[in-house]
């Protein structure tokens, strides 16, 4: 989640610089911008509508019923009847009397209540155990939905700087198409050669081969969003207003750090583990203590006899008991204690291990963040010397004093302004458009490393080696 919200944050530092205005999608709908892809995309989102519902059952859990608080009251009814043959014997002269086909009914109703009056704290104890998972269910809610919007926020920005590129590959093919024009021109009149024509035609198809796989790239990106949407039309076109990733320069690191450790939803969450571990070690302490049950009822009883001197007899009438028990012996008690009081500790100190992430996180954010608002100036003023070297080397090219190789490199210059290089793989954004690159604030020299080899390079001092060659040692 903090990744992707950097990510968000500094997708488009690289070209930022040479932004320039997007042009609308073809068959597009009113202007889509990022708050309202937001709303849009809180409301239809699959993911956080289920964690919605997760939430809600969360709050339907944590009532006082459900922790054993109230009573159980049952309203039971039965018959029962009995056919049998009796022989009865007097014990004074021995006579015997026999009767067939006695009948025996018994009919009752009645309403019993058993109530838990004490179990040690256990019901207690569980009633606030439910109340932390509900504050829980709400953190979840919330963690899905900060991913959510730093998804959907990375991916905006993302569509917007795809097509941007997308935009300067089309400038680049109308480039090599003069190119080529011009060389066509000059093979004509015999001032360029065979081979000149041929190299400009290369590179024309090369350019455009480029434009078509970054078209496919923008697709790529158009449906991504769509899908966070939850659009039932993943190819929906729309248009985005925005086409320059603008980037908060005044940030201040105690502000963050202090928001950081007081509101991160994980760090909150782990808070909550805390409480859950202390919770389970005082529901096995409760076994420690008696219990007392109360019992009641109300009932009415009817039985009627198919023999001897009653013919029916009713009852209707109120009981009551109490119960008081305590659990001497179990033989897992004291394994249980200990194995609690351990969870606790590994809940603290698993919270703390979460804060100290946190903080080497930010850290390495703010880093990158300071770094990359410096690169922005720097690759202004690259953009700008860029231009105006191809626009000399068009001129020289247009006379004849430039060869048509010195003429592609020139325009390779200007189109790879505002690309980040890995120093030690050496990839680009056209290699993965999700790479993120960062400067490393411990080398010694302006060295930018993708996400893979931003924390397991070799940092380059005086003296040291090149970065390539540090990580070739360090693979062998």
């Amino acid at each position: 989640m903090k990744i992707a919200f950097l990510a968000a944050l500094l997708l488009g530092i690289g070209s930022a610089a040479g932004a320039q205005e997007a042009p609308p999608a073809r068959e597009a709908s009113a202007p889509l911008t990022l708050r309202k892809c937001l709303e849009i995309g809180l409301e239809q989102n699959y993911d956080v509508r289920i964690v919605r519902n997760e939430e809600r059952v969360s709050d339907n859990n944590a009532t006082a019923g459900n922790a054993g608080m109230l009573p159980t009251v049952d309203l039971s009814a039965g018959y029962t009847g009995t056919l049998d043959n009796d022989r009865t014997v007097t014990p004074r002269n021995g006579d015997a009397t026999t009767e067939t086909g006695v009948y025996d009914q018994t009919a009752n109703v009645g309403l019993a209540v058993n109530w838990t009056l004490f179990d040690g704290l256990r019901i207690r104890t569980n009633y606030k155990r439910l109340k932390e998972m509900q504050q829980m269910g709400a953190l979840k809610t919330r963690i899905t939905i900060e991913d959510f919007m730093a998804s959907l926020t990375a991916e905006y920005y993302n569509y917007i700087q795809q097509t941007l590129r997308l935009e300067n590959f089309r400038y680049a093919v109308s480039l090599s198409r003069e190119r080529l024009r011009i060389t066509e021109a000059r093979v004509q009149v015999g001032n360029f050669s065979r081979l000149d024509l041929l190299q400009a035609r290369v590179d024309f198809n090369a350019d455009s081969s480029k434009y078509m796989s970054q078209h496919e790239l923008v697709t790529a990106s158009r449906i991504r969003i769509n899908e966070l949407l939850a659009n039932e039309n993943l190819d929906e076109r729309f248009s985005i207003p925005d086409s320059v990733i603008r980037v908060n320069a005044t940030l201040d690191w105690n502000d963050l750090l202090a928001k950081t450790l007081s509101a991160n939803a994980s760090l909150l969450m782990a808070e909550h583990n805390s409480s859950l571990a202390e919770l389970d070690l005082k529901t096995v302490l409760a076994r420690n203590y008696p219990y007392v049950n109360l019992t009641t009822g109300y009932g009415y009883t009817y039985n009627r006899y198919g023999t001897g001197g009653n013919l029916s007899r009713g009852t209707l009438g109120l009981n009551a008991g109490v119960k008081v028990g305590f659990t001497i012996f179990d033989g897992n008690r004291r394994r249980e204690q200990r194995n609690a009081r351990i969870g606790v500790e590994n809940a603290q100190l698993t919270q703390q291990r979460l804060e100290q992430s946190l903080r080497a996180d930010l850290s390495n954010f703010w880093q990158a963040y300071r770094n990359n608002l410096e690169v922005i100036l720097l690759e202004e003023e690259n953009l700008i010397a860029a231009k105006e070297n191809y626009e000399i080397a068009m001129e020289r090219y247009l006379l004849g004093d430039l060869p048509g190789i010195e003429m592609r490199e020139a325009q390779k210059t200007a189109a790879k302004i505002g690309r980040h290089r890995c120093a030690v793989c050496g990839r680009t954004e056209e290699d993965d458009p999700n790479l993120v690159f960062r400067y490393c604030s411990k080398c010694e020299g302006d060295y930018e490393y993708c996400q893979d080899h931003l924390y397991t390079h070799k940092h380059v001092t005086k003296g040291g080696m090149d970065p390539r060659q540090a990580n070739s040692n360090q693979e062998a």
